[in-house]
């Protein structure tokens, strides 16, 4: 295993910076082609927080409605052209170890440990999430989890290791039952059908089915997420959900409380970080 990097505080505060860049390029390729986003997680706390980053976090999120997202990675794949800013998201011919898109800056090198082996170039990461309609009946709703639990599955080809030795024992027996990556691809792209049919937009509640298992869980009011506002995000303006208190207060509780300080610490393991070394 390669050994982590510590980044001190001079050094996350530059990465922030750097990703900052890519956050002002998707906006303005949003605003561009009248896509819908809004800051995801610690940013939107960052936001009403700290009207920035949060000081020790180390990435950007953010998250589109499904229809948004999918029309953005058709427009990107078709139109855009900047050999900065790349939009990797698994298909036919990519894998990337992640079931959502990323924006990938290739100015810099960002190697992340649980993806050091996966032949992608390792910029500086913006994540990209959908955020899809819930369904209305219970059994629906179980249908709906266990599909985005064999879809992050096939797609991310990593088993879950935080949720229980059965469902780690579950998700190494599937793997091991399905070794060929294009016989998998088919498993997930048939599990995404199923997962993502219900409509962000005529549904009550919505959620976040390509997060981790916890986050799939997860039924927000479509009505926090119906519309933007702008905040201030490091002196400039950002689009957060409308109802961000309420969308907050059900992922992350009492969001305006700090953390210890044994918790104030970047939270993805790196074994790399050239901000001046292009990825490629």
């Amino acid at each position: 295993m390669s050994e982590i990097i510590h980044i001190d505080r001079e050094t996350l505060r530059q990465l922030q910076q750097k990703e900052l860049e890519s956050l002002i390029y998707f906006d303005k390729f949003c605003k561009e082609y009248e896509l819908t986003y809004f800051l995801l997680g610690g940013c939107v706390i960052g936001a009403i927080r700290h009207n920035g980053f949060i000081p020790w976090d180390d990435d950007i999120d953010v998250m589109m409605p499904r229809r948004d997202y999918e029309r953005m990675l058709r427009l990107w794949k078709t139109y855009e052209s900047n050999e900065r800013f790349l939009m990797l998201n698994t298909d036919g011919d990519t894998f990337t170890g992640n079931c959502f898109a990323t924006l990938v800056d290739t100015s810099a090198t960002m190697v992340k440990e649980n993806q050091k082996d996966i032949d992608v170039p390792h910029g500086i990461v913006t994540d990209v999430f959908p955020l899809d309609g819930c369904p209305d009946g219970k059994l629906q709703r179980y249908m709906q989890y266990y599909h985005a639990m064999m879809y992050s599955l096939y797609m991310t080809e990593v088993v879950p290791t935080n949720h229980g030795k059965f469902v780690k024992l579950i998700g190494s027996i599937l793997l091991k039952l399905v070794p060929s990556r294009q016989r998998r691809t088919k498993i997930w792209k048939k599990h995404e059908r199923k997962m993502t049919r219900y409509s962000f937009n005529t549904h009550e509640k919505c959620t976040e089915l390509c997060a981790g298992p916890h986050y799939m869980m997860n039924e927000y009011p479509q009505r926090a997420f119906a519309d933007v506002i702008y905040h201030d995000f490091e002196g400039m303006q950002f689009p957060i959900p409308q109802g961000y208190d309420t969308y907050l207060k059900m992922a992350f509780g009492n969001y305006m409380e700090l953390p210890p300080e044994d918790k104030q610490v970047p939270h993805h393991d790196l074994v790399a970080l050239d901000l001046n070394k292009p990825c490629r």
